[in-house]
């Protein structure tokens, strides 16, 4: 505990601890939950995809104030789901962010063009490569993805025009001391797109996986450290903030990011700029907070900005947790060599390469949730 008790027992853990940790997060590093706003299903589209092996679904979600108001602001979420077609469900699910529109997640023209705000027009099908939504359907999966774009873009002079503008429509400029930054945001809005998902019926409740990239690997962990429903998170290349151990001081650092990127978190984590040891929390605890779920972490062998040996040890040092409550991590003192998965409950592998996620690292993504789940 903060006061120096040692956590006894899982009873402590769940009562005392986990919220102490979650509470640290909030004020030092991410900010404070976002509100709750009020949402509404605009339109759903749906049809054949991928010749027939699949059916598409594409949903508008409305969010405005609970108070609701005339002439209030409103923001939108696009959501895009691919499930295989003639499968009887619930489906298994797997749930992501893209960096660039959905229509450029897949090859398929009846995929609408993301009208939010962007950075550029860019060509359809273009992350396709990162989406192998082929291979999910194959396997009986569903995925589900959406632009974070939608929710909060990721600029630092535009960031609130979107969903945190409608919460906080006088708000301007950085994130303050405890206000959600960006990647809060992100994370919020993965539950969302979660509440309608479960709302449909269609999927598993037991099987949803949450699954980021980078910058969308730490939104994908934040949002499962906060909501207990992701029953599977998967971070690849996360790095600071994400996966990494901060104290380690290497590759990407507090000082680097909150300079860089001085939306993505609460203002008072730049306080820890260049003063990672007086940091109340480390990612390690992060991760703990997802037990005793299923947990994956993806490192590549030339992203050395991401620290891949500092987010091996994260989840190393996350173990503890996993095994009080009776769940071995599998994970040996030193990571493992390139192109080999490894651990328990908790999944880890170091992919030779550069900052991407690809189809090798979607495979051992499925088929570690094929054996926890």
């Amino acid at each position: 505990m903060e006061d120096g008790r040692p956590v006894a027992d899982l009873e402590a853990w769940q009562r005392e601890r986990r919220p102490e940790l979650l509470k640290l997060f909030c004020e030092q590093v991410y900010g404070n939950q976002p509100p709750l706003l009020a949402f509404e299903v605009e339109r759903v589209e749906s049809g054949p995809a991928f010749e027939g092996k699949a059916e598409r679904e594409q949903v508008r979600l409305w969010f405005g104030r609970q108070d609701g108001g005339k002439g209030q602001q409103k923001a939108f979420i696009d959501l895009l789901i691919y499930r295989p077609a003639h499968v009887a469900g619930p489906l298994p699910l797997f749930l992501g962010l893209n960096f660039r529109g959905n229509a450029t997640t897949a090859h398929d023209p009846a995929i609408r063009e993301t009208a939010s705000w962007r950075k550029e027009a860019w060509p359809r099908g273009d992350q396709a490569l990162r989406w192998p939504f082929e291979q999910a359907i194959g396997r009986g999966h569903a995925v589900a993805t959406f632009y974070y774009g939608d929710v909060a873009p990721d600029d630092a002079g535009r960031w609130r025009d979107g969903v945190p503008r409608v919460a906080f429509p006088q708000a301007t400029g950085d994130p303050g001391e405890s206000e959600p930054g960006a990647v809060a945001w992100w994370a919020w809005g993965l539950s969302r797109a979660l509440d309608y998902l479960l709302r449909s019926g269609r999927y598993d409740p037991r099987r949803v996986a949450v699954v980021g990239h980078s910058r969308q690997g730490k939104a994908a962990l934040w949002a499962a450290a906060q909501d207990e429903r992701f029953t599977l998170a998967i971070s690849n290349n996360s790095g600071c903030t994400g996966a990494a151990l901060a104290r380690r001081c290497f590759g990407e650092t507090i000082a680097v990011i909150t300079t860089a990127f001085p939306h993505w978190f609460c203002g008072r984590y730049r306080h820890f700029a260049d003063r990672e040891a007086e940091l109340p929390v480390d990612q390690h605890q992060l991760l703990a907070l997802i037990a005793p779920r299923p947990l994956y972490v993806a490192s590549a062998s030339e992203d050395l900005w991401a620290d891949p040996r500092g987010e091996y040890l994260s989840a190393l040092e996350a173990a503890p947790v996993y095994e009080r409550m009776g769940h071995p991590a599998g994970l040996g003192p030193e990571p493992p060599p390139t192109g080999i998965s490894v651990g328990g409950r908790i999944g880890y592998h170091l992919r030779e390469g550069k900052h991407s996620i690809t189809e090798w690292d979607w495979e051992q993504f499925f088929r570690f949730a094929q054996r926890v789940w």
